[in-house]
């Protein structure tokens, strides 16, 4: 039999025999079962539940999990959909739109600012990536919706971008420290 392609890693792999060799490594198989896990609770978690104080914690939480399990990396690819997906099933309302990509930076900007900080000290990177993400989302909230919408409505819309963003964000930090300290057991 021909061995198709050989992960080499610092851990032991398993040879799954599948009429060829292949052989995958576990800590690749396990990196492959998180991402897929936490791309579901973050994509699909918004879909499900459209209030975004229970929501925005848990997405963020999802985010802040996969920094610490996954890398920066992944953690970015995963920030990227759950905007997508909330404008897909209603949760953020269509005035939103023009702020997907805005949402999606700002997951980014979360995302690397916890990355890297996290190792120092995990709850100085946590207040200082929700902060960031805070004061870029409501600061483009504020000019792009006050360009598109009518002043009550943006001053509505502006309000959903500003301070429960903030709170999300923190409360994700939380649920996800006791999450990492769970599973570090």
């Amino acid at each position: 039999m021909k061995t198709l392609r050989t992960i080499k890693t610092e851990s032991a792999s398993l040879g799954i025999s599948l009429g060829k060799s292949l052989r995958i490594t576990i800590p690749v198989a396990i990196k492959l079962t998180i991402f897929a896990g936490l791309m579901f609770i973050a994509s699909f978690v918004p879909a499900i539940l459209h209030v975004q104080i229970i929501t925005g914690p848990i997405v963020n939480a999802t985010l802040f999990i996969s920094v610490v399990f996954l890398g920066v990396e992944a953690a970015i690819l995963i920030g990227l959909i759950p905007s997508v997906i909330a404008l897909s099933f209603g949760l953020l309302p269509t005035v939103l739109a023009p702020m997907v990509p805005f949402i999606m930076i700002s997951n980014a900007l979360l995302i690397v600012i916890f990355g890297f900080f996290q190792k120092r000290n995990y709850w100085i990177a946590v207040v200082l990536a929700s902060l960031i993400k805070f004061i870029f989302l409501f600061s483009t909230s504020s000019v792009v919706i006050g360009l598109l919408l009518k002043k009550e409505v943006a001053t509505k819309v502006a309000a959903m971008m500003s301070w429960p963003q903030l709170f999300t964000a923190l409360m994700g930090g939380i649920i996800a420290w006791l999450i990492i300290k769970a599973t570090k057991k």
